[in-house]
């Protein structure tokens, strides 16, 4: 193992993952804090659910998943969260980069959620999707963590006594070598965590380059492919292709939404056009007895065996904000991940083994439900999406997807990536 990484979520994990495989590194998922001896890999990324739990479980869970990957020979650490910076004022970012810097030994780390390639941009340490200030955006309403400030220098503040300081692009465009000299600056001045401003991809490389020496890194997937490139020029890691395409096992296919996102909204809106059976989970009549797993498993064991049925749970800002109130966030929350969960646990009782899930905490429950404790990566399906093969549980191929990520046809074409296993 040459890196090691720490994820917040199950599909910010998925995301890191597919990074570190482009960069040619062979990478391993594994799902939670791990029982046995990790796998032969260049790369090995734990996927926690750590990003919406109270501050001190995220660190507890988080010091002691990066102290197992120190111990067998990980030379940096990348502690991975969401491109949209998704915390609230009490962590959970702050508390687990200060609780890693002391694990890792190091007394300088930088932030750097930046993912140009989707929008994810970061300018005078202002957080930017697309052309909008992260605190204009859709993505700002978060369920759980909103977003509704954009000054990552004041957000991270908030959450850690750590001083934060900042890298301005003139910086970074200057190369690897004046990002270092800054970095001593800042460090001479006292700060301890640097948001890095990032416009485009090449500046990820660029920044990576300044930090191949720095035992901890945070950031978003985008920084990643940086990070792997350290280590494939410097010989240490002789690159492996991406794949194209993937095995897997025949079965039947579904569809399992558990976001709000405006991404996935538009993704549910496109696959009932083209005429997929879709059928809404409604978390009230969930709550109340009216609608139970049981009917939303038998729904969709019903539908003809060749379609692609889509369960999902999302709905409108307005509709959510209702629900929540009467239920309340973490409730609410609470119900869909386990009507989901249950939902595929039944499913693949019956044939199913192709799960296409949306959503990061959907996607942890419902892995942790189908028993599947580690990933091999396969081919990439949309930016920061690929499909992936369980190994070690039941033979499934499945599609995590962040809420934000992938196009509107997402659920219609990423099927094709998929290859039948020989008999």
């Amino acid at each position: 193992m040459r890196l090691g990484a720490v994820a917040d979520d199950i599909t910010g994990a998925t995301d890191l993952c597919l990074m570190l495989s482009r960069g040619g590194l062979r990478t391993v998922q594994i799902m939670g804090l791990p029982s046995g001896p990790f796998p032969d890999a260049d790369a090995v990324v734990i996927a926690l659910k750590s990003r919406s739990i109270p501050a001190e479980r995220a660190v507890e869970q988080s010091v002691a998943a990066a102290q197992a990957l120190r111990a067998a020979g990980a030379e940096q650490v990348l502690f991975k969260y969401c491109s949209t910076f998704d915390s609230t004022d009490d962590g959970n970012i702050g508390p687990v980069a200060e609780a890693l810097m002391h694990v890792m030994g190091g007394d300088l780390t930088i932030a750097c959620p930046s993912f140009p390639e989707a929008g994810r941009t970061t300018y005078r340490g202002h957080l930017f999707v697309g052309d909008l200030l992260l605190s204009d955006s859709p993505l700002k309403d978060h369920p759980l963590n909103p977003m509704h400030d954009a000054n990552l220098v004041r957000v991270l503040g908030r959450q850690t006594d750590l001083p934060i300081g900042l890298v301005p692009i003139g910086v970074i465009r200057k190369g690897a070598a004046a990002i270092r000299t800054h970095f001593a600056k800042e460090r001479a001045d006292g700060k301890r965590i640097l948001i890095v401003d990032t416009l485009e991809n090449e500046d990820l490389h660029v920044i990576a380059a300044a930090c191949a020496d720095m035992p901890l890194v945070t950031g978003g997937s985008g920084i990643a492919m940086g990070l792997a490139a350290n280590f494939t020029a410097s010989g240490k890691v002789v690159p492996r292709p991406a794949p194209r395409s993937m095995v897997a096992r025949a079965g039947r296919s579904v569809v399992l939404a558990g976001s709000c996102s405006s991404a996935t909204r538009g993704q549910i809106a496109a696959a009932k056009a083209a005429g997929l059976p879709a059928m809404a989970l409604d978390v009230s009549a969930l709550a109340e007895g009216r609608q139970s797993v049981k009917d939303l498993t038998d729904w969709i064991i019903a539908q003809p065996e060749n379609s692609i049925p889509v369960l999902y749970s999302s709905a409108d800002p307005e509709v959510l904000a209702l629900v929540q109130a009467s239920l309340g966030q973490h409730e609410s929350g609470r119900i869909v991940e386990n009507a989901l969960a249950d939902v595929a646990q039944g499913l693949l009782a019956h044939g199913f083994c192709r799960f296409i899930v949306a959503g990061g905490e959907t996607s942890g429950a419902v892995v942790a439900a189908l028993g599947v404790t580690m990933l091999e990566i396969g081919p990439e399906i949309a930016a920061g999406v690929p499909w992936t093969r369980s190994v070690g549980g039941p033979d499934i191929a499945l599609a995590l997807k962040s809420g934000n990520f992938g196009g509107p046809d997402f659920f219609l074409t990423a099927w094709s990536l998929l290859e039948p296993a020989n008999v």
